[in-house]
């Protein structure tokens, strides 16, 4: 059920439900596309030119990443919002156990630091840069800790950006499917986010929905965090964007002069996501990758490629 209202519905794909046909999403000559040439493109100017302002690079792209999600909430409605949110809460608590005790035992296996495994497992199964951010003084992380963690969700963020897309094509998954796996199996929001809209205006409907209400279990997960490495009274963040992002919906969907303003709204806050896409590939450097380290890298990818395959099953077979 599309959440954006009036002109950003699909026409094809409404019609060949009507004329009762599955609709197989086409790649779109759109721009949108250009979502995944913004993050290679942010990679490729630091690469070549440095970064004149790479300490306020994180900061620019954390506050620009919030303003556009908040944005995005003025084109949607309350009610299809909170179906598509039932939907997938089924899945978003089951990817995020597995994710945790696997991320436990794997990290185990690799012999790797808890914390350090703590961190990957927290970012991969939640939202990335943001739940390691809440995580890490919960359990007392140190920098190194927390930079190596955020550079492996870092790369794979880039990498899922440019490949699931690729592969929902490939599969022929619907606009719905896409944006609920996109939700499920992409770390950050800024790539869940990317991703989706390069696939279609329902899957980003779907994935920010979706994808907002698993960032919720930052909470949950650091108070645990904070219990298991004993770390009682450490301050817990509260992602309170979304409830902006709630708030923007409710506007929408209930004052009626928000209506002439909405659309604006949505299409500046989808432009921003293009500039946000390149300020997050020119972050990324040569060095951050080598620091990586191949343990913490390894396990990320395990538990990326797992809840991944899993959460595309279920959704395929739903």
């Amino acid at each position: 059920m599309p959440i954006f209202h009036g002109k950003e519905q699909n026409h094809q794909t409404r019609s060949l439900h009507q004329n009762g046909i599955h609709s197989r999403p086409r790649i779109l000559c759109h721009p949108l596309r250009i979502r995944p040439i913004a993050l290679v493109g942010g990679f490729l100017f630091t690469l070549f030119f440095g970064h004149p302002y790479a300490k306020l690079n994180h900061k620019a792209t954390n506050i620009q990443l919030k303003a556009s999600v908040v944005g995005l909430g003025f084109g949607m409605n309350v009610q299809s919002a909170l179906q598509v949110g039932r939907e997938g809460l089924g899945l978003t608590v089951a990817s995020i156990t597995t994710v945790l005790i696997l991320g436990y035992l794997v990290g185990g296996w690799l012999k790797m630091p808890r914390k350090s495994s703590h961190l990957v497992a927290s970012g991969t199964a939640i939202c990335g840069g943001s739940a390691i951010a809440a995580v890490a003084p919960a359990v007392n992380a140190s920098e190194k800790e927390i930079s190596v963690s955020l550079g492996v969700v870092f790369l794979l963020n880039a990498v899922a950006l440019v490949v699931f897309p690729f592969i929902g094509h490939l599969l022929g998954l619907s606009q719905h499917q896409f944006g609920l796996w996109s939700a499920i199996a992409i770390h950050d929001t800024s790539s869940v986010v990317g991703a989706a809209s390069a696939y279609g205006n329902e899957a980003l409907e779907v994935a920010t929905t979706v994808k907002l209400a698993r960032a919720l279990w930052i909470i949950p997960v650091s108070l645990l965090s904070a219990f298991l490495f004993k770390n009682k009274g450490k301050k817990i963040s509260i992602p309170w964007f979304i409830l902006f992002f709630i708030l923007a919906m409710l506007a929408n969907s209930y004052l009626p002069g928000i209506s002439t303003v909405a659309p604006a709204i949505t299409a500046i806050s989808k432009s921003a996501l293009v500039v946000t896409l390149f300020l997050i590939g020119a972050g990324l450097s040569v060095e951050k990758i080598k620091s990586v380290g191949w343990k913490p890298l390894i396990l990320g990818i395990i538990l990326w490629i797992t809840v991944s395959i899993l959460s595309l099953l279920v959704i395929m077979h739903y």
